[in-house]
């Protein structure tokens, strides 16, 4: 309970809704900006072969958008989840 000036408005609640559908987002960026923004389908699991499909839209995107990057050399930052350490993803 809060202390209120009787003149004070009554505050609402807000009834939060749940959403429709539910969307990952894969995002790449740089100081820039952003470089790539890929949504994985509905339903879809992130696997190797995914994983290596969205680096394939990556090389493309830095390709037109930032092509010195590509002759410096890209590095990537990212974690030991499961996909990332498939042998796929690592040649």
């Amino acid at each position: 309970m809060t202390w209120k000036h009787p003149s004070s408005p009554v505050t609402k609640k807000f009834k939060v809704q749940r959403s429709t559908a539910k969307l990952m987002a894969t995002v790449f960026w740089d100081a820039k900006g952003v470089i790539l923004f890929d949504i994985l389908p509905q339903s879809q699991c992130i696997t190797a072969v995914q994983y290596y499909s969205t680096f394939d839209c990556l090389r493309d995107a830095i390709r037109c958008k930032r092509p010195r990057l590509l002759r410096r050399g890209v590095v990537l930052q990212h974690n030991n989840a499961t996909p990332h350490s498939e042998n796929l993803t690592q040649q």
